[in-house]
């Protein structure tokens, strides 16, 4: 009957080793805590219910622990004085390519989107009707050219006649008076030849301009209208090529002077992210007014464009070189701080973050001018910088994530803590 009963005792054994701990244990957490000079709270816990003092939480507490941060050092660099605008691909010509005479179109010759040169053969209008005035005009010239060789002929005989007396003068001024008549129409017929010459010559339509063909508007087949406002196809001249863009009246003075001086402003266009620069022109027209309504004057930059990097009414980011700056201290821009006292920075002096205040200048390419409060080879925290504040214990990290000057202070601690 004992080994029956066995089962029951042991599970009795374990119940009451149970609460024996839950107990007991309370009391040695106290006694642990008043050993560590702490004040055990209620059921046995530390009032602010936190990690015991000297232990691993206090070790690693991020808001006591040194800040990893990176430096850069302040360069002397020159530095280019830049406006910034927003700017517009502008053709310096576009031309609507029209039929100066009306008929049916009888041949295209160009494909959409190519590039034509200046006279280049675009299509055909049927020259039928223009050949035949053409050939009507040369005839009608053949017949006063005959009927003035006959006057002409009779014109000699009356001469002799004259000397002879037998004819009257009047007779033979009337005959003079025919010759020149015929001369006269001789004039009229090469005229009218000229005429219909142009009119056939304009059956041919060739480019006025060189430059990129845009979408054929009208098909071979079709009859076409002289000067008609849908035009065959437009040309715009693609190289070179203009940027227009406008600086506000109070950058104006500083792009006066250096026109005035016969300098050469360089023009960069950048693309919409501004990551890529697409080319590189000149400026070449100031308005001759500025605009009262938004205070801004408008600029013309010629680009030459012979690889085709800007396109017609592309918008673009405009850099205008204005001046350069030799030898100014430089800085990333991303370092400097903005705050209720200025700008600043955060320099590292005894391993420890101290503010320094800047007088900014001209910024270019994501560098900053520092014109006062800075020197060349100081270095400037630039990563980092959310945590810090003045006097904040600080690790200068490197590229490859380890400390430059690692802080001890936490090993320390982690190696003076007391034992529980």
């Amino acid at each position: 009957m004992f080994n029956g009963k066995k089962p029951l005792v042991l599970a009795v054994v374990v119940a009451l080793a149970a609460g024996a701990a839950y107990y007991f244990w309370p009391a040695a957490d106290q006694a642990a805590g008043a050993q560590a000079g702490q004040r055990p709270g209620p059921g046995g816990q530390r009032a602010g219910g936190g990690p015991r003092a000297g232990g691993p939480g206090a070790a690693m507490n991020p808001w006591t622990m040194p800040v990893p941060v990176r430096v850069v050092t302040a360069q002397s660099n020159d530095l280019k004085v830049q406006l910034k605008a927003i700017g517009t691909v502008t053709p310096l010509n576009t031309v609507l390519v029209q039929s100066r005479v009306s008929g049916p179109l009888a041949e295209v010759l160009f494909k959409e989107g190519q590039f034509a040169e200046k006279g280049q053969l675009l299509a055909r209008i049927d020259p039928a009707e223009y050949q035949v005035a053409l050939d009507q005009a040369i005839g009608q010239k053949e017949q006063n050219q005959a009927q003035l060789k006959s006057a002409e002929q009779d014109l000699e005989r009356f001469a002799k006649l004259k000397e002879q007396n037998t004819i009257a003068q009047q007779q033979y001024n009337q005959q003079q008076a025919l010759v020149n008549q015929y001369k006269g129409a001789l004039k009229s017929n090469q005229a009218a030849i000229d005429a219909a010459k142009l009119q056939l010559s304009y059956t041919q339509i060739h480019a006025p301009i060189s430059g990129r063909l845009g979408l054929r508007q009208v098909d071979a087949g079709n009859l076409v209208q002289a000067n008609s406002s849908t035009g065959l196809v437009s040309i715009t001249q693609t190289s070179p090529i203009a940027v227009a863009f406008t600086i506000p009246e109070t950058q104006l003075q500083m792009v006066l002077d250096a026109v005035r001086a016969g300098e050469t402003l360089t023009v960069e266009a950048w693309d919409r992210a501004e990551q890529l620069m697409l080319a590189k022109g000149t400026l070449t027209t100031l308005d001759n007014q500025i605009d009262t309504a938004t205070g801004t004057l408008k600029l013309k930059a010629e680009f030459s464009n012979s690889a085709q990097e800007l396109f017609p009414n592309q918008f673009v980011n405009v850099r205008l070189n204005v001046a350069e700056r030799k030898g100014a201290v430089t800085i990333p821009q991303d370092a400097v701080q903005y705050g209720s006292e200025g700008t600043y920075v955060y320099m590292i002096e005894d391993n420890k973050a101290q503010v320094r205040n800047l007088v900014l200048g001209t910024v270019d390419n994501g560098q900053i001018e520092i014109k006062q409060g800075l020197k060349a080879g100081e270095q400037v925290v630039l990563e980092g910088l959310d945590r810090l504040r003045p006097g904040r214990e600080v690790e200068v990290l490197v590229r490859d994530q380890q400390a430059v000057e690692p802080a001890k202070k936490a090993p320390q601690q982690a190696a003076q803590r007391p034992k529980a």
